[in-house]
């Protein structure tokens, strides 16, 4: 059996009814009935009509504030997270990515003074507050923004 050999069962499927094409199909008011709303062209209710009832789109709150397109979010490391690193190790968003330590690479990351830092090591990376510049600086490594 193939898709082209599917039909539907015999009967399933109607013709539509022939309306407002004349006598012998339906004549004068092609099936609306004689008066009132429905049997107006362009009558009846909108798809979103319920009944009187406030309508959902109504119902909804109303979009407020402002979304800032080119917001920068950076991935945060503080000093004390890099003291498991190896003294001499050059840290890049890649070793970071590897270590669990940020989320995603693609992210630029920012360090932050939070802990002290007690091994020399070169740092690679996007932003660094000025605490955590000299505190990398003090235990004798390299701070390199990319």
């Amino acid at each position: 059996m193939k898709i082209s050999d599917l039909r539907p069962a015999p009967g399933a499927k109607k013709r539509a009814k022939r309306v407002g094409r004349g006598h012998g199909c339906h004549v004068k008011t092609a099936g609306r009935g004689s008066n009132g709303q429905n049997s107006r062209s362009g009558g009846g209710k909108g798809p979103a009509f319920e009944g009187g009832q406030t309508p959902w789109y109504r119902r909804l709150p109303k979009f407020k504030g402002f979304k800032n397109n080119e917001k920068v979010t950076f991935s945060v490391v503080s000093l004390g997270r890099l003291n498991k690193l190896d003294a001499g190790a050059v840290v890049t968003p890649e070793l970071l990515h590897e270590l669990r330590v940020v989320r995603n690479a693609e992210n630029p990351i920012k360090v932050l003074a939070t802990g002290k830092l007690e091994k020399a090591l070169t740092v690679k990376l996007h932003a660094f507050s000025e605490a955590a510049k000299a505190g990398i600086e003090a235990a004798g490594g390299k701070v390199e923004v990319i």
